[in-house]
């Protein structure tokens, strides 16, 4: 992981996307205004659908990662609120200090909340008094599993795109590598694909099984590389950028055999 993630530690409290999976969304009373957490997509503005754009260009301000709401910038009049891992308290902070005194507020995430982004959802949830409206969107995910011909029904999705300990999911996809088709969303850079492919080679898994990497999808420089599980834990080691010849914005699928 970068730096700014090495100050991350989720050891220290629970896991935020514990609280924000708890319980189901309750009814918005007349008089409340809700925050919404919209996922924007794969970052290309096409696959937004209209009810995330629209509590994006009605919001006051907008909070998320710089990556994720540089994506939206020009979409809204909104004050853009933008953070990493080191000032995501502090921000989300701010943000909660304008929600509170009666102004509109958007939480961005990059793809679809459900799929992998539950831990920012459960820090907006603390943050602010007010309900919580996921807006679901389009993800890498559902465009890999397109590229890929892997229905969702036949395949093992797990994100490894987050914080804290990833034994669990890890065990998820050592169970089902061969069997099911793998969707996974690697953690930049320490589990990126090619050490999840030595994870899963590790577990009995064949090398000879068809793996893709798809990178940036649905932008103008998309590209998938498509090998075997064995070639592809040539790659495994490192935990910067340079130690992978793939980006921050992968998909890994794994067919099954």
């Amino acid at each position: 992981m970068s730096d700014s993630e090495d100050e991350y530690d989720l050891d220290a409290g629970p896991d935020p996307a514990t609280l924000a999976a708890s319980e189901p969304e309750n009814v918005v009373e007349r008089d409340e205004r809700p925050v919404h957490a919209v996922g924007i997509g794969p970052g290309n503005p096409d696959f937004l659908h209209p009810r995330g754009w629209q509590a994006i260009a009605d919001a006051d301000v907008v909070v998320g990662f710089e990556t994720v709401v540089e994506f939206v910038a020009d979409l809204t009049d909104a004050d853009l609120l933008t953070c990493g891992y080191r000032d995501e308290g502090e921000t989300l902070e701010a943000f909660a200090e304008r929600v509170d005194g009666g102004e509109r507020g958007t939480a961005v995430l990059m793809g679809d909340p459900n799929h992998s982004g539950y831990q920012f959802l459960g820090k907006v949830e603390q943050s602010v008094d007010a309900p919580v409206r996921v807006i679901p969107g389009i993800s890498s995910l559902q465009v890999a599993a397109s590229r890929a011909r892997t229905p969702m029904e036949d395949s093992e999705f797990v994100t490894l795109h987050k914080s804290g300990d990833l034994s669990a999911d890890l065990d998820r996809l050592r169970g089902a590598v061969g069997d099911r088709h793998l969707l996974v969303l690697p953690r930049p850079f320490d589990l990126m694909p090619g050490d999840v492919a030595a994870e899963l080679l590790a577990a009995g898994g064949s090398p000879d099984l068809d793996a893709l990497v798809l990178e940036r999808l649905t932008h103008e420089d998309e590209s998938i590389t498509r090998t075997t599980l064995g070639e592809l834990a040539d790659h495994a080691g490192g935990s910067d950028p340079e130690d992978s010849p793939f980006s921050d914005l992968s998909v890994l699928v794994v067919r099954a055999g």
